[in-house]
């Protein structure tokens, strides 16, 4: 015959293990992020300092945990798909993020229109009108990064230029914005070549652009696939200037180009180069805030805008859980739908990329303040002043 201690202790282990204490336990309360980035293929470069920002991260919001879940695309449109639908039927998140460049986000995007979850995406992409609801962009709008490279090249003088870009979406559009902000400035487009993220090489697009001779060169690519059409022409002699998008503001940029690099002209968000900003910007601090952190577990010089949007992204959230932690707990419909409602009202969010001011059809939320323009100079990025 059992001890009434010893039969006390079998009850409170049956009770530990029925479904009824396993119900109480899911129900601690715990808010779930998903994550869906490139860490392997050619867009690794884009993925991996996201994936590196997550270690970075703080481990509760509002008081409650936080779990960050983070699997891999291959900057895979289909497995991106794959991935979220997985995430929220299995892990059941609150949240996604993803994915690192623009074909797999616009993916994520559609998933999260069909069943409405809140989605930070880390590339950006265009959002089609009545598709705004539940996707923000943290990657700074090309049209507002396009601006300041064209000012730039009106103000140089130049007159003719040739773009060299993904064959993808990210091409089209810097190929659109060039169409709808270059031409009615004066600017002309003389040649314009493609090429896939895989190749590697770009010699036959290259001396067509050359052929052209335009006043200046546009790459629209991103990661270390930005740097292929940068040495092809300055190993083929074109010395005219070099302009490059955001998504090529990276150390691993100049480490693949090298000396070819050198004098290029690159549109970027403050984060990389936070030391240099005026103390009145809203995001120095912020700025200088990640790269300590950043660099300080992966290395000196280190930085990513990529890095940087997971690193905002969760910045936004640390303002708008507490707000919708008033009216739902995570796990529920009605937690997601209050953090697209506190996206609405809070103002001013100042972070390492911009100052965030999200509306119903702003899904970016950011203005000048989310740019700079910098060069290369001995290796290194040099603010434009």
């Amino acid at each position: 015959m059992l001890s009434r201690r010893t039969l006390q202790k079998v009850v409170a282990a049956a009770l530990l293990s029925s479904p009824a204490a396993s119900h109480a336990q899911e129900a601690r309360p715990e808010i779930r992020i998903g994550v869906t980035v490139a860490l392997t293929g050619p867009a690794a470069a884009l993925g991996i300092p996201i994936k590196n920002s997550v270690a970075l991260m703080p481990e509760t919001m509002g008081g409650v945990p936080v779990k960050y879940i983070v699997l891999d695309d291959a900057a895979d449109p289909t497995t991106a798909t794959t991935n979220v639908r997985r995430l929220i039927s299995e892990d059941k998140v609150d949240v996604l993020f993803g994915s690192s460049n623009t074909p797999p986000t616009m993916a994520v995007a559609n998933v999260a229109m069909e069943v409405g979850i809140p989605h930070f995406g880390m590339g950006p992409i265009p959002i089609l009108p009545g598709r705004e609801k539940w996707t923000v962009i943290m990657p700074q709008p090309v049209a507002l990064m396009a601006k300041a490279l064209f000012d730039h090249m009106a103000a140089n003088k130049v007159k003719t230029v040739g773009m060299i870009g993904f064959a993808d979406s990210w091409g089209d559009l810097w190929l659109k914005s060039f169409k709808d902000i270059a031409e009615p400035m004066g600017l002309k487009l003389v040649a314009e070549e493609r090429y896939a993220r895989a190749d590697t090489s770009v010699a036959a697009q290259s001396l067509k652009i050359l052929a052209a001779a335009p006043d200046a060169v546009l790459v629209a690519g991103s990661g270390t696939g930005a740097a292929l059409p940068q040495i092809a022409l300055r190993e083929r002699g074109y010395g005219g200037p070099l302009y490059h998008t955001h998504g090529a503001a990276s150390k691993d940029f100049i480490r693949i180009a090298g000396k070819s690099a050198e004098g290029v002209i690159m549109a970027s968000g403050p984060v990389m180069s936070p030391e240099t900003q005026p103390d009145s910007s809203l995001t120095k601090v912020p700025g200088l805030a990640y790269v300590a952190a950043y660099e300080a577990k992966y290395g000196q010089d280190t930085r990513t805008q990529f890095g940087a949007h997971l690193n905002d992204a969760v910045k936004l959230m640390e303002r708008i859980v507490p707000v919708a932690l008033k009216d739902a707990k995570p796990g529920t419909a009605e937690f997601r739908e209050a953090l697209r409602a506190a996206l609405l009202t809070e103002r001013e969010i100042a972070t390492s990329q911009g100052v965030y001011n999200i509306t119903e059809k702003d899904r970016y939320g950011v203005d000048e303040r989310a740019r700079i323009l910098l060069t290369v100079k001995d290796g290194n990025f040099t603010l434009i002043k």
